[in-house]
């Protein structure tokens, strides 16, 4: 070891904002402007470390200053390092790229003194000229890898160009094995089933969390999830280990949870998924039943707890902002009304809910009995807000909704018909802030479509 003085370098942090475009992934890029390093060039949104920051909170930060969206701290995930060094100078530094699916708001130039364009590319088509850099970290990324060193010459440019292939140099992470898992994901679930012969990635392709399949050598089969953040590991571990379990067989098992990696494994379930699938009416009807059974069941798992306040309206106003430019004459009144009338409700008792409860999170047998999983957004909650997604499937149907509540055991006091009313107008105004920011046409959709169905309920 060396006696002399440490060597220090710079940190700054990259963001790579993904979204999913019509011929594959795209991120969001800005071009430099005014009298700033690598003007005229495109780059991510990035920028340093504030004193007593730290990576993520930086992050965070530097996209709200230079794009205006805002990033909740769990939806940030690690995605490339890169030693650099630039060909002015010897110093070099440290770049961190993080990767993040899920925000708020629109993409918008913040900036315009230092950032003259925006827009969305595709990964595989990047626009010329680019800091080379950035290109650097984008490259391994686009490989799959966990880091790369780009050390320039003096004399390189500034933007990337034909020597800076033989500036890169991508680092590959330890070996997957043959689960062709992230090495740390796999050690962790052969220690909670055994040797993995075969994994494939099944994860939604709008989530921001990753789920895997895996099969043992014996043919034994189980499912691995690494949360995108740990609230949402918290809540799901927290409902295996408690109200889940009164869904006996038509539920998965927590098999093995590991807070470090933010992941579990659980066991499989018979059934394929619900979503999408074309039924009868009269099994549609039965399904919902079905639903209605296990709703009541997990609501009924726990004791209730009293609502301290009425929280659900607390973020109307943010979503609102976010999704005005979408909204349709009347709907920003209306969800106003209805936060009005909802803080007026008496405050209801609080009960274990799944917390995402629609089709797409549904099996269903081969016997028709329906069969729920993934339990990320469980937690304490109205009765009510369980039904809002749900609710979607009733339009046009009531032969659904009173299935649903024959199944539940019971109807609807008026209270509650007014409170589920108002938390899916809430929930309706988040879709649409999300799903136009995501080009996520199927939530969007949805938030419009429980708009125009409140209109015709609760009219001036």
């Amino acid at each position: 070891m060396s006696g002399g003085p440490r060597h220090t370098v710079p940190v700054d942090v990259h963001l790579i904002l993904r979204r999913d475009g019509e011929s594959g992934p795209e991120v969001l890029l800005s071009r430099r402007a005014g009298p700033v390093y690598a003007t005229g060039l495109w780059h991510l949104p990035s920028g340093h470390l504030d004193p007593h920051e730290d990576m993520a909170e930086a992050v965070i930060r530097e996209a709200r200053e230079e794009t205006g969206v805002l990033i909740e701290s769990e939806d940030v995930t690690a995605a490339v390092t890169v030693h650099h060094r630039p060909p002015v100078g010897s110093r070099s530094r440290i770049g961190v790229f993080f990767e993040v699916r899920r925000w708020s708001g629109r993409p918008r130039i913040m900036e315009p003194d230092r950032c003259d364009g925006m827009d969305w590319y595709p990964l595989d088509a990047l626009p010329d000229p680019m800091v080379a850099y950035c290109r650097a970290g984008l490259d391994a990324y686009r490989a799959g890898l966990p880091a790369a060193v780009h050390f320039q010459q003096p004399g390189d440019a500034i933007g990337y160009g034909p020597d800076d292939a033989d500036r890169i140099r991508l680092l590959a992470g330890p070996p997957a094995g043959e689960a062709q898992l992230p090495y740390r994901l796999r050690v962790f679930a052969e220690r909670a089933v055994g040797r993995i012969a075969e994994a494939s990635e099944v994860s939604w392709v709008r989530s921001g969390s990753r789920v895997w399949r895996l099969t043992g050598p014996g043919g034994g089969i189980w499912y691995l999830k690494r949360h995108r953040g740990a609230k949402f590991h918290d809540r799901e571990v927290d409902a295996y280990r408690s109200w889940v379990a009164s869904l006996g067989p038509r539920a998965p098992r927590l098999v093995a949870a590991e807070t470090a990696a933010q992941a579990v494994v659980v066991t499989a379930l018979p059934g394929r998924p619900l979503h999408g699938l074309v039924l009868d009416p009269a099994d549609e009807a039965r399904v919902q039943h079905g639903l209605g059974q296990l709703t009541s069941t997990l609501h009924r798992s726990a004791p209730e707890q009293p609502a301290a306040s009425a929280t659900a309206a607390a973020k109307v106003k943010r979503h609102l902002e976010a999704a005005r430019p979408y909204l349709a004459d009347g709907d920003e009144g209306l969800v106003l009304a209805l936060a009005g009338t909802y803080a007026d409700l008496p405050l209801p008792p609080l009960v274990p809910t799944h917390g995402d409860l629609q089709y797409r999170n549904v099996l269903l047998t081969a016997d028709g009995e329906p069969l729920l999983f993934d339990f990320e957004r469980s937690e304490y909650n109205t009765a009510t807000r369980d039904m809002v997604r749900l609710s979607d499937t009733w339009t046009g149907r009531p032969d659904l909704r009173a299935a649903f509540l024959d199944g539940y055991g019971r109807p609807l006091t008026p209270a509650e018909e007014l409170r589920l009313d108002c938390e899916a107008a809430f929930d309706a105004v988040s879709g649409i802030a999300y799903g136009t920011s995501h080009d996520d046409p199927e939530v969007t959709e949805r938030g419009h479509r429980t708009l125009r169905r409140l209109h015709t309920i609760h009219r001036p």
